[in-house]
């Protein structure tokens, strides 16, 4: 994708955005998972965990509002790129906060997800911080660890940056985003061929593999791409599954998701090597596709990735 063509194409959606967007009446409730989330005014000291979701909120203009992020340097490599946007912004935590960071920063709106920064059960989660006047806005595609919802796809991301838009009271800026998004991923699937490849992707792990089920954005990403996830019969998100299952759906394209200490090209490495994965198609024809877990998880980094995708899926 032309970075520039981007800019320009959002500036130009902008502005006409900005005639049609409704001003934000308080107070505001919104649904968030298997909540109501009322807002009595737009959100004064924000916090995002993890890249996908601080891009997000940096998309939407919405530094001026934020009191940091958090769950970033602790696991990924920032990019020069993005650490210029993040200039000046603290990460409140490397990994994960707590309830006592958030409160030591006089925090007032919390963007997480189960399994980005919350978990079932854990010390922080939209109950734990609603009596503390923190409310929460839960990413939706992370939904799937909370309650039954149906397969990921862009609207998943679509639907948080038009939620973020209406709490922050800049849906003119997220309408513009939205529709930028829309018009790239209409442009890539232009001419992709019916026949869909069978796509493994590849987080992490040895012993099993972190991979996505139907409820995991990767999900979302390669059926835009004009792929078939060779998990899309299982019903869970992030989730883990034996290499015999791997093997026995048998792959034609392997996407490694890269990020953490090891490396994508230790990653390729580890799969070429693995004893188990030698009749797999992807393995016997070395067709890999990289990309950053920022494009992995729900964000405007999506349609990059799908970009990437469609090109090592048909060559285009």
């Amino acid at each position: 994708m032309n970075l520039l063509r981007f800019s320009l194409s959002l500036i130009l959606l902008l502005g006409s955005a900005q005639a049609f967007a409704e001003a934000t009446h308080y107070p505001l409730t919104i649904h968030s998972c298997n909540r109501e989330v009322t807002f009595q005014q737009a959100p004064k000291h924000a916090v995002s965990h993890d890249i996908n979701m601080t891009q997000m909120m940096l998309a939407l203009g919405l530094k001026p509002q934020m009191a940091g992020y958090s769950g970033v340097s602790g696991w990924k490599a920032v990019t020069p790129d993005m650490q210029s946007i993040l200039d000046g912004l603290p990460e409140l935590a490397a990994k994960y906060p707590t309830v006592e960071t958030l409160l030591n920063a006089n925090v007032d709106f919390f963007f997480a997800g189960w399994d980005y920064g919350m978990r079932v059960g854990g010390d922080l989660t939209p109950q734990t911080l609603q009596p503390l006047g923190i409310n929460v806005y839960e990413l939706t595609e992370s939904c799937a660890f909370v309650m039954k919802r149906p397969p990921a796809s862009l609207e998943d991301t679509y639907n948080d940056l038009r939620n973020l838009g209406r709490i922050f009271d800049v849906q003119d800026r997220a309408n513009a985003v939205i529709a930028n998004m829309q018009m790239q991923v209409a442009e890539i699937r232009k001419g992709l061929p019916a026949e869909k490849p069978r796509v493994f992707l590849y987080d992490s792990g040895e012993d099993r593999a972190m991979t996505s089920g139907r409820l995991g954005m990767p999900q979302a990403l390669i059926d835009a791409a004009g792929g078939r996830n060779i998990l899309d019969d299982v019903d869970a998100s992030w989730t883990r599954v034996n290499w015999e299952n791997v093997v026995e759906r048998n792959p034609q394209v392997i996407v490694i998701v890269d990020y953490g200490e090891v490396t994508a090209e230790q990653k390729i490495e580890f799969l070429r090597r693995n004893k188990a994965l030698q009749s797999v198609d992807a393995i016997k024809h070395q067709r890999f596709i990289v990309i950053p877990y920022v494009q992995a998880t729900p964000g405007i980094d999506n349609v990059l990735a799908v970009e990437t995708l469609a090109k090592g899926f048909h060559g285009a």
